[in-house]
């Protein structure tokens, strides 16, 4: 097993109190789904929802009750169809009861793996919690609640309750609310975590695609003095997080071989060049470094002779004043410095040195070497972290600090060297500083926006690197020109052209729209460019004679469609086709109706474009032969 592999069962409440917010839950889901499909392939998924108009779970059918939950994906591996199973939950006429999906969701887990894969078992909670639960046959709410976190901890599992309170005056219960928020604080207390959310880029971030087991970057001694040291163990803390790495793919293996591994080994030989036939075994072969027209050449040996070995091991050079760090001077990835677990003195001496620094406002610069054999030396700044709570022990954080090599200085002139003719005037100087202060994410009288624990990563969000509409190139002999199939696609970049073009013309009129749009020099050109491009498909259609321009039309609505599409405007093609509909009906131009609809013209649906309102399947429904 590996040794990240996740099992998670998502618990999604679909009532009616959550048909308000169920589309964000979906999007978020899937992208959760999708980032495990890239991160955790191995990772497997349950789907539960609550809530439902209908019931169907195992444990129904075995004792009774837990009516209104829905199994809607069994525990397995993710693929495809989790995405598709996320895309679209039901929507429910129930009032969801999170304690009986939390007791599904167990019995799913309990079954598929008994006692094994313990620690790496979880449920993920997604509900409002506002509507009642049931009581149940013996005892009270607060007992079945302690009851369920005590399973969870014999087997192994934990949860994540995202409460999602998007709206603040709903018409509900407060008794009701207040009762589930503190069951659900009894359930994070025991064996889960419990987080409020009240916008979509939160709950994004509640949602935790992976869990990662930590790993100790140094364990030994943190020596003070030569006759003083402490047993320390250091963690990461924070981390750059990475796509995967793409490994190559072989082609090669029969499609009847279900066992083939498509794997690439790569072989190197080297060979002499004075006989280019001979290969080289590797004990005859020497690194050879360039020196001026020179290689000379370096052993291993001598490499090894000549290599620093620092002595693994973390010493104190000193301490200084916390104003004296410059946080701008952190470097790579943070660490946490901790006693080392079940060691009391340890414990303690680590408390009272981070309690005296944080009342000195002291920080300690240390000299690290985390495994021995490591070819270079680390000098970092450890800053105190005194806990809050009485069961957490302090610790330190850990940056790396600059060298002297590694610091840059970059030196701006001042405004005030400027002449008055180029210094801000007091309007400039205000909207500037405006700007400043919008820019604050932790303003001191409100709170913070974009919460690291709730932010997701932006570096690492999946989007297309291109817009994709369906189309053929005009002109094409096969069947089906102009907008072709779903099976067909064609890359969308943005326009480029040096022409600044300023009205369209009639024998280049695509390439004329297409320079027009890419005009910078004022944003009312993306405007003129479709309005002219309608101008000039309405003055072709009257302009027909027996199908003359027809081609040139369909070329004209193939690079308005595209242009939609790339500046994210689908309303606009989309109603200019239902007008240009209205217009050929009024006209009798029954042959360009069935010239268009043979070349697939369709509006753009909401999976091309996400500001549309057309979903997929109507997309398809062409509007020039559906419309009275």
């Amino acid at each position: 097993m590996a040794r990240n592999k996740e099992s998670l069962v998502l618990l999604i409440e679909v009532g009616p109190s959550m048909h308000g917010v169920l589309p964000e839950v979906e999007k978020v889901c899937c992208l959760l789904a999708e980032k495990k499909l890239i991160y955790g392939k191995y990772d497997e998924v349950g789907v539960v929802a609550f809530g439902t108009t209908d019931t169907k779970n195992d444990l129904t059918v075995e004792v009774g009750g837990y009516e209104n939950v829905t199994v809607l994906r069994d525990i397995k591996v993710v693929d495809g169809a989790l995405v598709d199973v996320l895309h679209q939950l039901p929507r429910g006429s129930a009032c969801g009861d999170f304690l009986d999906a939390v007791v599904v969701g167990m019995d799913m887990m309990i079954k598929k793996y008994k006692e094994t894969n313990k620690g790496k078992k979880r449920l993920c909670l997604i509900t409002n919690a506002v509507t009642p639960t049931r009581l149940p046959y013996e005892g009270t709410k607060e007992d079945q609640v302690k009851t369920v976190a005590a399973q969870m901890m014999a087997h192994g599992m934990k949860m994540d309750c995202v409460v999602v309170r998007a709206q603040k005056d709903w018409d509900v219960d407060k008794k009701i609310v207040e009762e589930n928020d503190f069951l659900l604080g009894l359930l994070s207390n025991k064996s889960s975590s419990k987080v409020y959310v009240g916008n979509a880029t939160s709950l994004l971030g509640a949602l935790r695609t992976r869990n990662i087991t930590p790993v100790t970057t140094y364990r030994g001694d943190f020596e003070l003095s030569s006759i003083m040291k402490i047993k320390v163990w250091v963690y990461k803390k924070t981390c750059e997080e990475k796509f995967p790495t793409l490994k190559k793919y072989s082609d090669k293996a029969p499609p009847t071989d279900k066992f083939a591994s498509h794997e690439i080994k790569v072989d190197y030989e080297y060979r002499s060049i004075e006989d280019p036939k001979r290969v080289v075994p590797p004990e005859q072969r020497i690194k050879g470094y360039r020196y001026g027209p020179q290689v000379v050449p370096i052993s291993s040996a001598e490499w090894e002779a000549v290599k620093f070995k620092p002595e693994k091991g973390l010493k104190l050079l000193g301490f200084t004043d916390a104003s004296n760090i410059m946080r701008h001077h952190y470097m790579k990835d943070v660490n946490l410095f901790i006693a080392e677990p079940g060691n009391t003195k340890a414990i303690l001496a680590i408390s009272a040195l981070a309690r005296a620094m944080k009342e000195m406002n002291k920080v300690a610069i240390v000299r690290c070497v985390w495994r021995q054999g490591q070819t270079n030396v680390v000098i970092g700044v450890l800053s105190p972290n005194v806990s809050a709570k009485d069961n957490v022990p302090d610790s330190f954080y850990f940056n790396v600090l600059p060298f002297a090599e590694d610091v840059r200085e970059f030196q701006f002139p001042s405004f005030s060297n400027l002449p008055s003719s180029m210094q801000p005037n007091e309007q400039q100087q205000e909207a500037a500083d405006k700007l400043v202060q919008m820019l604050d994410l932790a303003p001191a009288d409100g709170e913070e926006v974009l919460p690291p624990d709730l932010t997701p990563n932006p570096a690492l969000e999946l989007k297309k690197s291109s817009r994709r509409i369906r189309e053929k190139p005009t002109g094409s002999s096969e069947e089906g020109e102009g907008v072709a199939t779903a099976g067909q696609a064609m890359d969308v970049a943005e326009y480029t052209s040096p022409v600044k073009v300023e009205q369209l013309g009639d024998s280049n009129t695509v390439q004329e729209f297409e320079a027009m749009m890419s005009r910078r020099d004022s944003p009312d050109w993306v405007r003129k460019a479709f309005q002219s491009m309608k101008d000039k498909i309405y003055s072709l259609v009257e302009d027909s004679v027996e199908g003359d321009t027809y081609q040139k039309i369909l070329e004209c609505l193939v690079a308005l469609r595209k242009g939609c599409i790339c500046k994210q405007e689908p309303e606009q093609f989309n109603d200019f086709l239902r007008h240009l509909n209205k217009f050929c009906q009024e006209r009798h131009l029954d042959s360009l109706s069935d010239f268009l609809a043979s070349n697939n013209v369709m509006l753009i649906s909401k999976s091309e474009e996400p500001e549309s309102n057309i979903p997929e399947t109507e997309a398809r429904v062409l509007p020039l032969k559906n419309e009275p």
